[in-house]
């Protein structure tokens, strides 16, 4: 079963001085004026399952004139309790029971999260590296002995890259390097292109209800090398290219998933609503997918859906998201910009809290 949140303590984060949010429901409204701290509390939730904020720096997460934030969370079942702070600096603090924990990912596995804020747009229109980490996410949830394989090549391609850098290395020592990063990279990739198979159809069943109009949107995956090489083969054939420039130039590091419309690039050819239904379809996809490979369900923190959405495609992500298992916490100026859109049959469940001046209040 999966945990969801029942209690919530933050201290110090952001205008959130100090809030305690008793008997959490599966679906948590948050409404309020713009400013007063709504999505401070999404903020604080994330500090709470990825010890990092969604936004902004450590330093602009803690209040100002205070050295550092603490959020306290209750778990069910099992009523397991976790903690994380942070400091100006830098410094984190982790623990789960009680106890120390040494590193993010026994956080992330607890309370897994998926964030939709004006920030998630960076899966269309950032970087590859938003949409690795995103891609990442849902194969350390799905695919077991992923984080072992990404971790054996992170080190890897790190000593390969100060061996490049430095310019003077034995080919004996490099090639070792090159075989331990070509053996870990595949075994990377395939967890990633495995998940991707789950993954790709899902989405586009989501997109069809959410966005029928969109013809031909297709999800597409590369690996980061060329697909007619095996790693090894590409690594010795950028070797010349990679000594040039000191940095190894082919390999998962460089993988890259993106969604086409029509054959083209949907962050190019879609409007600011459509893109965000995209991007809703994205994050809803890997939640299914999760809970269909019974590795539980995540939690989602929804930050002011309204917003590009008119009410009809607000209304079908609400839907979407009242027929997962998973909990919600969802923020929106007007109580009834959510009340108003979320299915009749799942009313009972919204637990409103009215956001103000940093204060949450049970309506």
């Amino acid at each position: 079963m999966s945990n969801q949140l029942r209690r919530l303590h933050i201290n110090q984060v952001r205008n959130l001085d100090s809030v305690r949010l008793e008997d959490l429901q599966r679906v948590n409204v948050f409404f309020g004026a713009n400013g007063s701290g709504k999505t401070s509390v999404l903020e604080a939730i994330h500090l709470l399952g990825m010890a990092r904020s969604f936004r902004g720096s450590i330093r602009s997460l803690v209040t100002h004139g205070h050295q550092a934030c603490t959020v306290f969370g209750g778990l069910t079942p099992g009523n397991q309790s976790i903690g994380v702070q942070r400091g100006l600096t830098g410094d984190v603090q982790i623990k789960v029971n009680g106890s120390s924990v040494r590193t993010v990912a026994e956080l992330v596995a607890i309370l897994p999260l998926q964030v939709i804020t004006a920030e998630s747009f960076d899966l269309l229109t950032g970087a590859p590296g938003a949409r690795r980490r995103f891609l990442d996410w849902g194969v350390f949830h799905v695919e077991q002995g992923f984080y072992g394989q990404w971790q054996r090549y992170q080190r890897g391609i790190k000593q390969r890259n100060i061996l490049l850098r430095h310019g003077k290395m034995s080919g004996q020592e490099l090639a070792v390097w090159t075989r331990e990063i070509a053996q870990s990279g595949e075994a990377l990739s395939a967890d990633r292109e495995a998940y991707f198979t789950r993954l790709a159809p899902r989405f586009r069943d989501i997109m069809e209800g959410l966005a029928p109009s969109l013809k031909d949107l297709e999800l597409r995956y590369r690996k980061g090398w060329d697909k007619q090489l095996s790693l090894l083969e590409a690594l010795e054939n950028s070797l010349s290219a990679d000594r040039e420039q000191g940095y190894t130039h082919v390999g998962p590091q460089r993988a890259d998933m993106r969604v086409f419309v029509d054959g083209r690039l949907a962050a190019e050819v879609l409007s600011r609503g459509q893109q965000k239904l995209v991007v809703c379809g994205l994050k809803l996809a890997q939640g299914m997918v999760m809970a269909e490979a019974e590795r539980g369900n995540c939690a989602y923190l929804v930050d002011d859906l309204p917003a590009e959405l008119d009410r009809e495609h607000a209304g079908l992500v609400c839907s979407l998201l009242s027929s997962m298992s998973a909990q919600v916490f969802i923020t929106c100026v007007q109580r009834e910009d959510i009340s108003a859109v979320w299915p009749a049959e799942g009313g009972a469940e919204l637990a409103m809290f009215h956001v103000e001046q940093g204060n949450a209040t049970r309506q």
